[in-house]
C-alpha cells in the first residue's frame, strides 16, 4: 500500500474570507480536493479554486440516514489517500465542529498509516460569542446538541449561558432540508424546569456572507416553539440567576464571596 495524505481544513463560516491561509495552500497543494458546503454561493467559490475539485454534497439524499452519508463521504476522501496520492477536504465552518467524516476519515487514515492532520478554522459558535457579545469566561457556557440534550437530560445551570444546536431536527437521525418543529415543544418543556417562560433567549443564525449581519431573534421561551426557526437556528439561553459563590473556597483564595 502506497503511503497516502490527508489534511482536513474548514471554510469558516463567511465565504471567501474565513479561510485562513494555512487552509488554502493545503487546497492549492494537494493532488486531489474535495469539498462539503450547504450554501449554493460557497459550493460554486469553493469549486472555482480548483477545475478538479470533488463536491461531496451528492451523497445526500433527503430521508437517508445520516450515518450513511458519513461512510460514504469518509470512504470517498480516503480512496486517493490509499493511493498514495495528498488529500485536502475542505467542510463548511470548522472541521472539526459537526463533522463527523472529517474526524472518522483522520482516524482511519492515520490507523492505516497515513499522514492526517485536521487545521483549525472559524465556527458558527465564533461568530455567536462576536455576533453576540457573549464572553465564555464571564459565567461559564454550556453547549450540547438539542437531541443530546434531552434525550441524556443533560445538567443545565440557569447561571451559566446555554447555547443548544439543532433544535429543528431533534431526534431525526437523516438528512433533512428543512426545519422540523414537532419536537420543539419538548425542548421547551425541559427548558421551563430551569428558566422563567418570560426569560429571552436568542435564536441565532450565523451570517455565511461577508456583508449582511447575522439573524438574532430574541423570543421568550415559552414562545419558542411558535418562533421563526430554520435548519441552521441555534439556541442561545443568557444566563437567568447570578452564581453563588462557596464561602469557604471564596476565603481560601482571598477572593469575595459573592
Amino acid at each position: 500500500m502506497s503511503r497516502g495524505s490527508l489534511t482536513v481544513v474548514g471554510t469558516g463560516i463567511a465565504v471567501g474570507v474565513h479561510l485562513t491561509v494555512q487552509a488554502r495552500e493545503a487546497i492549492e497543494r494537494a493532488d486531489v480536493f474535495f469539498h462539503l458546503a450547504a450554501d449554493p454561493i460557497a459550493v460554486e467559490w469553493l469549486g472555482g479554486m480548483r477545475d478538479d475539485a470533488t463536491d461531496l454534497r451528492g451523497h445526500y439524499r433527503n430521508g437517508v440516514p445520516r450515518d450513511e452519508i458519513y461512510e460514504r463521504i469518509t470512504e470517498s476522501i480516503l480512496a486517493p489517500v490509499r493511493d498514495g496520492r495528498s488529500v485536502c477536504a475542505a467542510f463548511y465552518g470548522h472541521p472539526g465542529v459537526y463533522v463527523r467524516p472529517s474526524h472518522e476519515a483522520v482516524r482511519r487514515a492515520r490507523r492505516e498509516g497515513h499522514d492526517a492532520r485536521m487545521l483549525p478554522a472559524v465556527s458558527a459558535e465564533d461568530c455567536l460569542f462576536a455576533d453576540l457579545g457573549v464572553d465564555p469566561a464571564d459565567w461559564g457556557c454550556l453547549s450540547y446538541d438539542a437531541t443530546d440534550f434531552l434525550l441524556h437530560r443533560r445538567p443545565v445551570d440557569p447561571s451559566a449561558s446555554l447555547v443548544l444546536w439543532q433544535i429543528t431536527v431533534i431526534g431525526d437521525p437523516t438528512a433533512v432540508t428543512r426545519a422540523r418543529m414537532d419536537m420543539v415543544p419538548a425542548l421547551v418543556e425541559r427548558l421551563l424546569e430551569h428558566y422563567p417562560p418570560a426569560h429571552e433567549a436568542i435564536v441565532y443564525e450565523a451570517s455565511p456572507y461577508p456583508i449582511g449581519g447575522p439573524i438574532a431573534d430574541r423570543v421568550r421561551i415559552d414562545a419558542l416553539a411558535d418562533a421563526d426557526l430554520t435548519p441552521l437556528s441555534t439556541l442561545y439561553v443568557p444566563p437567568a440567576s447570578a452564581p453563588e459563590a462557596d464561602a469557604e473556597m471564596a476565603a481560601r483564595l482571598g477572593l469575595p464571596a459573592h
